[in-house]
């Protein structure tokens, strides 16, 4: 094996990439898999990831598209027929008026974001990131150059931000708001009039508002909003990952203003010529298997009212009621000031594997710990057993 002094005379890595920080719920992933691979029996509670496969309907439609084409590049923008599929179904759920020219297919969601910020941020500028969130949307920022600007939320603003911090945002030289609504890791929402009152602010100061809106469909009590409804200039980042059960396929897309159509399309061109093909056609048969999907979410629900009620007696007590996602977001700090450690000891001792609060907020997130709850029902039951049986311990 080669030693890190061989490679002495390559290339410093540019200072941007030496910046980011691991995405620590994959790490995660890798020991439980690891243990799950050596005989260890592991409940994954780590990654929001569908435990079901893609819908009956999408994966027919591969089989013969497979038989049928030869499925090789698609237009950069993706699909014609994908994106007027997309703009059907925008209409349909939302009631939004969305011409097919402005949706742009994406190599899922991440790329998506790659897309959506190379075209609206120069160099240096910030954007406002709520915190907890997403980790990813910040290590993107600062691998492409730009800042991250982080905005401190709480449970007692269901950890939402608010006009105040967007009037910050402006002072501070920011160039938008990047709100998820359902959030990850919280699965809360940005109920009543607040999506509005952030759209309204991001317009009056000038601001972009990108909307991470990978978790609609997945709500339980009220239907999420877009952020289309209130915002001409807003976009919109989608996935057929989560409420579609598609994570693997990478397939996603983006509502755009029409004057950035053809700057995302350049983009696209050259970073990734076009989204998979076969993605693409599995995410046109997605649209048949609604039925499906909402039988799939429905086990959701069940998860999460099982572990809202398992959970608190058995010493996960502070846990703020999921409007959406897949994700409770406990407060462990009677617990422990090391979520990390925390995490480590419970996939090591009961075979539990969950994400540390850390990956989500670097300085908060010592005392909270995010459990998905997209796994099978008898996982989930089995989960709450073991980790009530464990605390007892502790």
């Amino acid at each position: 094996m080669s030693s890190p002094s061989e490679f002495s005379s390559l290339p410093r890595p540019p200072a941007a990439s030496r910046q980011i920080d691991p995405f620590i719920v994959m790490d995660v992933m890798r020991e439980a898999n690891r243990r799950e691979q050596a005989g260890e029996d592991i409940i994954h509670m780590e990654v929001g990831q569908p435990a079901t496969p893609a819908p009956r309907a999408a994966r027919e439609r591969v089989l013969k598209a497979m038989a049928e084409h030869n499925l090789g590049y698609t237009l950069s923008l993706g699909l014609p027929e994908l994106r007027e599929r997309i703009a059907v179904y925008l209409k349909s759920r939302y009631g939004a008026d969305v011409e097919a020219e402005r949706i742009i297919v994406t190599a899922g969601s991440s790329a998506g974001f790659v897309l959506a910020f190379l075209a609206i941020l120069d160099h240096g500028d910030g954007f406002g990131l709520p915190s907890p969130g997403y980790p990813c949307y910040r290590q993107i920022l600062k691998a492409l150059g730009f800042r991250p600007h982080l905005i401190e939320t709480s449970d007692a603003g269901r950890w939402m931000p608010t006009t105040a911090d967007v009037d910050g945002l402006a002072a501070a030289g920011a160039a938008g708001l990047l709100l998820a609504s359902p959030n990850n890791p919280t699965g809360t929402m940005a109920k009543g009039a607040r999506l509005k009152e952030l759209a309204d602010a991001c317009t009056r100061h000038g601001l972009w508002l990108v909307s991470d809106e990978i978790y609609h469909g997945l709500e339980y009590e009220v239907p999420a909003e877009t952020a289309l409804a209130y915002s001409d200039s807003a976009i919109v980042v989608n996935s057929f990952s989560k409420y579609f059960s598609m994570t693997g396929w990478r397939v996603g897309w983006l509502v755009v203003p029409e004057a950035l159509t053809r700057t995302i399309e350049r983009l696209a061109q050259n970073l990734y010529i076009a989204p998979p093909t076969v993605s693409q056609v599995a995410a046109l048969g997605a649209f048949d298997g609604i039925d499906e999907l909402e039988e799939i979410k429905s086990r959701y629900a069940r998860n999460r009212s099982l572990l809202l009620n398992e959970l608190p007696p058995a010493g996960l007590s502070n846990i703020l009621p999921a409007d959406g996602a897949f994700y409770l977001y406990a407060d462990i700090g009677d617990l422990t000031d090391d979520s990390a450690a925390f995490a480590q000891a419970m996939l090591r001792d009961i075979g539990v594997a969950a994400t540390p609060g850390i990956d989500f907020d670097p300085e908060r997130g010592k005392s909270y710990l995010r459990l998905s709850y997209a796994g099978a029902e008898l996982e989930m039951r089995e989960a709450a057993r073991r980790i009530a049986a464990w605390l007892k311990t502790r």
